[in-house]
């Protein structure tokens, strides 16, 4: 192995025998033990301050900073992740380098408010989310910020169809989507700004953009000059001559070139409005994510993301506009990341097709965590098809997870026996040998298909190990408590459910149904013990009697 043919040379200085045989913090991996022997000889993977020219294994040399890197490891300050990412900018997968040290900016588009979001939109709410847990995971100090559109043209057209206020529309399914995020397990952005309370914040970056000669003023409207830009299309991968071919001049619009893009619009009747420079109007739909990116991430910021669909035009419009702004010759994005589409039985979702479905219908046709694991149960880029039957799956493979860690909570409390015969050692070695995979496959452009098959290698493992042994260690339910709760905390699959659960008050009454029917079974009160079982299943409480005494846990709703 690499990492013995590191400790066995004998240049290495004992300092850093020491780091690669002692277990430093989880984020900071030595780099040697985390590579294979090609990968370090071709500098791959590594740092920049780690990378170093090598030709052949039997060459390569001692670190000239040594001590300086050997103090950012103890303190934390070197990041040597193998973390990579696909980034559609190249098109092909990158070593994730934060701009600054232990940091990650993190901007995701956010819904457009006139509406309950489809499970389209919930697929990258979800894959997302997961991205972020996992590099908080890994010691980031990830800052994720994700908006709120609430002023555009579907958010007039609603509002004035139901007679209400764009402000009121926004406020009401702006708590609709909350409400449905967090059943889904979505976390909440560290900030979650809204375009209209970013006017001045808009207004200022186009002003930027007319002044570094990229936007020109037209009947009160403003518009990107596309043909400023010579990088336009190099996210979407498209030339000019190709996209202009299927754009068009909308009626009332006066631009120079069907591809330009409007900054501000001018004010029409019975739209909302704010005064700027160029006379009332509102923004355009690309400019907010700019305006706001910007204002709390900087103007280089690490990873945007967002579905496949918004690749062209909103994301080649956003980074064309971005970069014109701030004029610094920097990349407004480092890392463009985009999930694949969402089908529904194999065709593209669509109103005209009569298969539109909101993540609200779903989660009330199907269990939250279902449609999580669901969601996650496929490579983030790769398309994925929601069927009924997947559904059903997905809430089948959740119904597993959470046994298992039902079974294990049980056992926990009736099977512990700190002298027992079990071999506690090997089963640690296997546990550490599939949290090694795990992270692997989550550091492989975040491979969340992958790294679920290996929490059900993990959940196997403890089913095994319970169904195999009587009676087993403390030491062996601690750690598998701490495995399961790790892997749940990154992919947010499992959750709660039996006597761990929030509800302490209704938990005491149901341990006490529980004791009351295991009574009225040794007096053959049968009747009672029925009825007890009967009143617990019609409020979701499933219980197993078992040899070690009656197990409970709720159904997946």
């Amino acid at each position: 192995m690499l990492q013995q043919k590191l400790l066995q040379r004998k240049k290495l200085p004992k300092k850093f025998n020491n780091i690669l045989r002692n277990n430093p913090p989880r984020h900071f991996v030595p780099f040697a033990l985390r590579m294979t022997e090609t990968q370090l000889v071709r500098g791959r993977r590594l740092s920049p301050e780690l990378a170093f020219p090598v030709k052949r294994w039997r060459k390569w040399s001692l670190f000239a900073n040594y001590d300086k890197i050997l103090k950012k490891i103890q303190k934390g300050w070197l990041n040597i992740l193998s973390l990579e990412l696909f980034n559609d900018l190249t098109r092909k997968k990158e070593v994730f380098t934060p701009i600054k040290e232990g940091q990650v900016s993190f901007y995701s588009c956010g819904p457009t408010v006139y509406d309950y979001f489809h499970v389209g939109n919930a697929r990258p709410f979800i894959v997302f989310d997961v991205l972020r847990r996992w590099l908080e995971h890994e010691g980031y100090k990830v800052t994720f910020v994700q908006n709120f559109t609430d002023i555009d043209d579907k958010m007039i057209h609603r509002a004035h169809q139901e007679k209400i206020t764009v402000p009121e529309l926004a406020e009401r399914f702006i708590a609709e989507y909350q409400k449905d995020a967090d059943a889904l397990g979505i976390r909440r952005p560290d900030v979650a700004p809204r375009a209209t309370e970013h006017i001045d914040e808009i207004i200022h970056t186009i002003e930027k953009i007319i002044a570094n000669g990229h936007a020109y003023v037209s009947d009160g409207d403003v518009y990107f000059d596309i043909k400023s830009w010579p990088k336009y299309g190099s996210l979407c991968k498209q030339n000019l001559e190709d996209l202009e071919a299927g754009a068009r001049i909308e009626p009332g619009e006066k631009k120079k070139d069907p591809l330009d893009f409007a900054l501000w619009k001018a004010e029409k009747p019975g739209e909302p409005s704010w005064e700027s420079p160029w006379g009332k109007g509102r923004p355009g739909w690309h400019i907010e994510c700019s305006a706001m990116s910007s204002k709390y991430l900087g103007e280089n910021i690490d990873i945007h993301s967002g579905g496949v669909d918004l690749m062209f035009p909103h994301h080649e419009n956003e980074a064309a506009q971005s970069e014109a702004a701030s004029g610094n010759g920097k990349p407004f994005v480092n890392y463009w990341l985009h999930n694949g589409f969402l089908l529904i039985d194999s065709e593209k979702m669509s109103k005209s097709l009569g298969n539109f479905l909101t993540a609200r219908a779903a989660i009330e046709k199907y269990p939250p965590l279902a449609l999580r694991f669901f969601m996650l149960s496929a490579h983030y880029r790769s398309p994925i098809n929601f069927t009924p039957e997947g559904l059903e799956q997905a809430a089948a493979g959740v119904s597993r997870l959470r046994n298992c860690k039902s079974d294990l909570d049980f056992a926990a409390r009736t099977r512990k026996d700190n002298n027992a015969d079990f071999d506690i050692n090997k089963y640690l070695d296997e546990l550490k040998e599939l949290h090694k995979k795990f992270s692997d496959a989550m550091n492989d452009d975040f491979n969340t298909a992958a790294a679920m098959g290996i929490l059900f290698d993990v959940v196997y493992l403890i089913n095994t190990t319970l169904k195999e042994n009587e009676k087993l260690p403390e030491e062996f339910f601690t750690a598998s408590k701490k495995a399961l709760d790790e892997y749940d905390e990154i992919l947010g699959v499992i959750g709660s459910d039996d006597a761990e659960t929030e509800h302490d008050d209704e938990s005491a009454e149901i341990e006490k149904l529980i004791k009351e029917r295991t009574e009225a079974r040794k007096s053959k009160n049968f009747a009672r013990s029925d009825e007890i079982r009967n009143l617990l299943k019609s409020r979701g409480i499933v219980l197993e009697d078992t040899p070690q005494g009656t197990k409970w846990k709720r159904e997946l709703a």
